[in-house]
């Protein structure tokens, strides 16, 4: 099966049901998007893709959370465990794909998609902001036990993606350091957490993130 992109998201800052600030995270699918470098959390421009809004850059956003990817099959298996149907975007996702498996992607690979090239860094770790978006009891319990929580991208090279385009993986670091190993390890595993600082493979704002945790 080749894999696609199936849709495109982007959204601006709007309000949340039950927080006093807005949020970015309700997305809604376009005809195409543009990607960029946004450059740092603090002081860099939020969102890799153009027009996107994030509210709080000290926790989203930046080089290393420029684009986030979801999987319409991890949407579906969530539809069905919820008894309803989730959006496109629905997730917060700026890139919805198919016949991608996004939770069995290594840190550091890279993907061409459309004009653009996308690298994988990390997984997207729950929040409440989510959580109240969702409206589902004990969503980020539920949503970390699980631990398929979709990619952040870098954007190693700028470019248009829309949809349809398909997505081709051009390098595979060979590791077998997966996202949701890295979100084991963010979340307390301490023993993996080791293995990946060890590793050397991650950007460097995220291994000193994880180097600090430990």
């Amino acid at each position: 099966m080749i894999a696609t992109v199936l849709s495109v998201s982007s959204g601006p800052l709007a309000p949340v049901e039950g927080l006093r600030r807005p949020s970015g995270i309700r997305k809604h699918p376009v005809a195409r998007i543009e990607v960029r470098d946004p450059g740092p959390k603090r002081g860099g421009l939020g969102s890799g893709v153009v027009g996107d809004a994030i509210y709080s850059r000290k926790h989203h956003g930046g080089d290393t959370q420029a684009v986030y990817a979801v999987a319409r099959e991890e949407l579906d298996r969530w539809g069905r465990d919820l008894g309803r149907e989730l959006g496109n975007g629905m997730f917060g996702e700026n890139l919805t794909t198919s016949g991608l498996d996004v939770d069995a992607a290594e840190v550091g690979e890279q993907w061409r998609v459309g004009t653009s090239l996308l690298e994988v860094c990390g997984p997207r770790v729950p929040c409440a902001t989510f959580a109240r978006h969702m409206g589902e009891p004990r969503w980020v319990k539920r949503f970390a036990d699980l631990g398929r929580t979709g990619a952040y991208l870098a954007v190693r090279e700028a470019g248009v993606i829309e949809v349809d385009d398909p997505i081709e993986v051009v390098h595979r670091p060979g590791h077998g350091l997966t996202v949701p190993m890295l979100f084991r390890a963010a979340m307390g595993d301490k023993d993996l957490a080791v293995v990946f600082l060890d590793a050397q493979v991650l950007p460097k704002v995220e291994h000193d993130w994880l180097a600090s945790r430990q």
